[in-house]
């Protein structure tokens, strides 16, 4: 089967995130992100999309759906290489809507702390994890553990 996030948003778009927001699956899982409304994209935290900090696995492909725009659009990956994978929604990263899949075990760029390149060679161009992005990711001992995690106290719009 097909592991399902759905991009949503308040029918104003002033709230908007990934539901789920953290999930674990085997290597070989297949994930659909599925828009539901609004303008949503799901991007990979790669130096490939627009020199944001490495959050996925290296040597796992870096994706970026580009912009969904109608309802049911859907963007599919499939994901090979174990490890933590961050990712956001392009235009609305500072608003937080981030996600973490874990494939296998937690392990990767995606499992050290955010600021983990600071200081590293060829590094300088890369853009740290906003802050409200940071703080808006599940823990992966709380993915681990319940295996899909839903953002709390959200509207379902």
């Amino acid at each position: 089967g097909v592991v399902e996030i759905q991009m949503r948003a308040t029918p104003r778009g002033e709230d908007v995130w990934f539901d789920p927001i953290g999930v674990w699956v085997p290597p070989g899982q297949m994930v659909r992100w599925v828009l539901h409304h609004d303008v949503h994209t799901t991007t990979a935290y790669h130096p490939k999309n627009d020199h944001h900090s490495l959050r996925i696995p290296e040597g796992a492909a870096a994706w970026d759906s580009g912009f969904l725009v109608k309802p049911a659009e859907h963007f599919d990956v499939t994901f090979t290489v174990e490890g933590v994978y961050d990712y956001y929604c392009m235009p609305h990263e500072q608003a937080g809507m981030v996600g973490r899949i874990i494939v296998g075990r937690p392990l990767g760029p995606g499992a050290l702390p955010f600021d983990y390149f600071k200081g590293q060679p060829d590094t300088a161009s890369w853009k740290p994890v906003p802050e409200a992005a940071q703080k808006a990711f599940p823990s992966i001992e709380q993915i681990m553990a319940t295996r899909v995690v839903r953002r709390s106290g959200r509207n379902p719009g």
